[in-house]
């Protein structure tokens, strides 16, 4: 694979414009994933200021508190920006955005077993990357599904514009923002294989559930991408880097996104 230019089929591509995901197979090899594990359970013996902030000695109340997201491990970690870069990823996005993607963003959930889920929420309303979309490469580094906590999706929602947030319940999400769907329009589950990575638009409406089990984690590597003919993303994600590792800064967007100013200073997706 990583001496032929990976091709989605013709049904492949039209099933992510039409639904607004798509999930590929056959991306990441045994070894590729072991290194993620090995990396990532090191990582999460430590904490790394702005990045990855655990407490090491909670009381187990929260066990987000112990396992908290890891945010950009690119930017401390080697192996985690090889992978936010892993040629096969890069070139199934190339054929979606049909030109160069940019890497914006990468972030680890370890999501241990009963830790709150995310709230439905849209990823372009914090990365405003304009013009064009963001696209998410969400990969399970452990299956997931309804019970660990995998991903819901909302199928043909990135035709919709950006919404406004309310407020999530926070008894079952550690994020603050929800986004209502569309009435008649439901959110359904996401049943993936350790390995199998989902793409999917930026305005699509997904979230995930609550882990519910006593002894599944449901781990993902996730990564955000823009397409090279952006000029205009979320100042927190510069700069972006070229699948050679070459870094692009792109014009920060000051609006603030659909919302306005009021939701600026929001936390970072």
């Amino acid at each position: 694979m990583a001496n032929t230019l990976l091709k989605l089929t013709k049904e492949q591509k039209e099933h992510f414009e039409r639904e607004g995901y798509l999930i590929v197979k056959g991306l990441f090899s045994a070894d590729h994933l072991a290194e993620i594990d090995a990396t990532f359970e090191e990582i999460s013996m430590q904490a790394v200021p702005g990045h990855f902030e655990p407490e090491l000695q909670g009381d187990g109340s929260d066990p987000l508190k112990r396992y908290p997201r890891v945010m950009h491990p690119h930017r401390f970690n080697e192996t985690a920006k090889k992978y936010m870069l892993h040629q096969p990823v890069m070139e199934v996005l190339a054929d979606l955005y049909e030109e160069e993607a940019l890497a914006a963003q990468s972030m680890f959930y370890y999501k241990p077993p009963g830790s709150r889920g995310q709230a439905l929420h849209q990823d372009n309303f914090y990365l405003q990357v304009e013009p064009g979309n963001c696209i998410a490469a969400w990969t399970a580094i452990d299956a997931a599904d309804e019970e660990n906590g995998g991903l819901l999706v909302v199928p043909k929602t990135n035709t919709l514009d950006l919404s406004c947030p309310d407020l999530a319940d926070a008894k079952e999400s550690f994020t603050t923002h929800y986004v209502k769907p569309p009435k008649d329009e439901k959110a359904m589950p996401v049943v993936m294989e350790r390995g199998d990575v989902l793409f999917f638009n930026g305005n699509l409406i997904h979230g995930s559930y609550r882990n519910k089990t006593k002894d599944r984690f449901r781990r993902a590597f996730i990564c955000h991408y823009a397409n090279e003919s952006a000029t205009h993303i979320s100042h927190y994600y510069c700069p972006l880097y070229r699948q050679n590792g070459e870094t692009v800064d792109l014009e920060n967007n000051p609006s603030g996104g659909p919302c306005g100013s009021e939701f600026e200073a929001a936390y970072p997706h």
